[in-house]
């Protein structure tokens, strides 16, 4: 996967993470909540990975 598509999957992951926080706290539901965190824990790290292979290529492209 490119450094872009990890960048948007990670960005929505992290949406959506934070739309269940959001409805886990408004229902009183600790699992969906702590879902949610999880999920945008992941988001996180997906665009750490996609920024990762971005720094990678642009070192890449200027040897």
């Amino acid at each position: 996967m490119g450094s872009t598509m990890d960048k948007i999957k990670g960005l929505a992951n992290e949406a959506a993470g934070n739309v269940k926080q959001a409805a886990g706290k408004a229902l009183d539901k600790p699992s969906l909540q702590a879902e949610g965190i999880a999920q945008e824990r992941r988001g996180e790290a997906q665009q750490a990975l996609g920024k990762g292979k971005e720094a990678v290529k642009k070192v890449v492209d200027k040897a």
